[in-house]
């Protein structure tokens, strides 16, 4: 007869031998005994009594749920991303920033506006960089355009808003400098470009501090992906705050008044696009990581700090120790919104009940609109 490998575990019958009924369960009833006898307890190779019986290969299958596993698979992000999130909308609201400044001839405000957006900038492409691995890979993202993917975009905002905001730091940086040799030169390259670079880095600063939530919306983690509508009222509003607050502490709050309300403006609009967030979240019973998941406390405390920041800008018009003051928790306050933000929506893509629950609030909003037609889960 055909043997094969697994046939070692119990040799091939030799031929059919007639057997007595009761010796067979003598012989299961001594089997159990000796199992019995040597392990306290059956063994799954013996459980019908040994002897020549037929007994499987394997053991018993155990159930185990496939409940508590994650259905989306959660991004490998770390603080170099929450990092990046940060000091790129600082960058994209510093460089609206300085064109109002250039535009009403407050050269102080401009100058300091201009080092802050170029720094943020840089460190932004330092942060994402690291994430990537190499370099590389950021100059592989930019060998296409393509519309549909906000990194691919976003590569591309984050490059022309550098370029921009290079030619306007060099400018800024070379009327530090004694005008003569090539210096002078630069000068006169930089001044031609000036009005076109003053444009272009505003032109880009409100998408460069938008299109990171965008991007955060078009995963499939439940947090990012139901907050697709507020998330980037959020990040704006966290970046005017955050950039308004730094020029704040930067500059004498004579100069510093448009940076003040910009930073009141960008708070308002994140705690009213927060607080939308939360509530339209709650209605789809899938809050809890911003509310009392990990990523929750630094949302409640940035809320804190957003709005002690806010009352400090209200009174620091005459006030330098209170501008530094409000300047920095409302720069605080944006980092540990980006930080917040990130924390909760990987949390969300662990557990799998807020995937279940969104699936199943869209699956009965079908049903009540009556599409039960075009696929089988939705069909009654």
């Amino acid at each position: 007869m055909t043997t094969s490998p697994f046939d070692a575990y119990r040799p091939p019958e030799e031929g059919r031998r007639k057997r007595r009924r009761d010796s067979g369960v003598r012989g299961a009833v001594t089997g159990a005994a000796r199992d019995l006898a040597k392990g306290g307890q059956r063994s799954w190779l013996s459980r019908d009594g040994g002897g020549r019986r037929e007994a499987p290969a394997v053991p018993d299958a155990e159930f185990s749920s496939y409940y508590g596993q994650p259905i989306v698979k959660p991004v490998p992000w770390d603080h170099k991303i929450s990092a990046y999130l940060f000091v790129g909308g600082i960058a994209g609201a510093s460089g609206i920033i300085q064109a109002g400044a250039a535009a009403t001839g407050n050269t102080v405000l401009q100058r300091s506006s201009r080092l802050t957006a170029m720094t943020c900038v840089a460190l932004s492409g330092a942060a994402l960089v690291a994430d990537l691995g190499r370099p590389e890979r950021f100059l592989n993202m930019m060998r296409t355009v393509k519309l549909t993917s906000p990194m691919s975009v976003g590569t591309w905002i984050l490059s022309a808003y550098a370029g921009f905001a290079g030619v306007t730091t060099a400018s800024e940086v070379l009327r530090l400098l004694p005008s003569r040799g090539p210096v002078a030169a630069l000068t006169r390259v930089t001044d031609v470009l000036g009005v076109p670079s003053t444009i272009g880095q505003a032109a880009f600063g409100a998408p460069l501090a938008a299109y990171t939530a965008v991007l955060l919306s078009d995963t499939a983690h439940p947090v990012w992906h139901e907050s697709r509508r507020e998330l980037p009222f959020v990040f704006v509003g966290s970046a005017a705050l955050a950039s308004g607050g730094i020029q704040m502490v930067l500059n004498p709050t004579g100069v510093a008044g448009p940076a003040r309300r910009l930073a009141l403006v960008g708070a308002a609009t994140d705690l009213a696009a927060m607080h939308r967030l939360e509530e339209h979240l709650a209605h789809l019973d899938i809050d809890e990581p911003v509310t009392s998941g990990q990523g929750a406390g630094k949302l409640r405390l940035a809320k804190g700090l957003v709005i002690a920041g806010g009352l400090g800008t209200l009174l620091a018009g005459r006030s330098r120790l209170l501008a530094v003051a409000s300047g920095t928790a409302l720069a605080a306050a944006s980092a540990l919104t980006r930080m917040g933000v990130v924390e909760a929506g990987i949390e969300s893509a662990k557990d799998p009940k807020y995937t279940v629950r969104v699936q199943k609030a869209r699956l009965e909003a079908r049903r009540e609109q009556g599409i039960v037609h075009d696929s089988a889960v939705t069909v009654r």
